[in-house]
C-alpha cells in the first residue's frame, strides 16, 4: 500500500488551527492577495473532499497547508488532470 503522508513531515508533527489562524491574519493575506470567501469555502470543500487530503492541513500532491493555498488568487489545485478547485467552483 503506498504512503500517504507528506514526504517533509514526522508523525508526530501537527499544524494546529490557532498556527493557521496567525498565518492568515498577517499583512500577505490582504484582501486583494485573496479569494473571496465563497470562493475560499468551496475550495476547501474540494480539499477536505480529496483523497490527497493528509490529516486536516495538508496536501500531498503539493505539502501545502490547504486552508492557507486555498486563501491565495495565484494557487492552483495540484491534482493531477483536473484542477479540483475549478470544478468545485463551477458547480457552487
Amino acid at each position: 500500500m503506498a504512503d500517504n503522508r507528506c514526504k517533509g513531515c514526522h508523525d508526530d508533527y501537527r499544524v494546529s488551527d490557532e498556527q493557521i489562524t496567525r498565518v492568515l491574519s498577517s499583512p500577505m493575506f490582504s484582501s486583494d492577495r485573496c479569494v473571496p470567501d465563497g470562493e475560499y469555502d468551496a475550495r476547501l470543500r474540494a480539499c477536505f473532499s480529496c483523497p490527497k487530503l493528509q490529516g486536516d492541513t495538508t496536501c500531498t500532491l503539493c505539502g501545502c497547508i490547504v486552508q492557507i493555498a486555498a486563501k491565495l488568487k495565484d494557487k492552483r489545485c495540484p491534482y493531477p488532470g483536473q484542477d479540483r478547485w475549478s470544478i468545485t467552483v463551477s458547480a457552487s
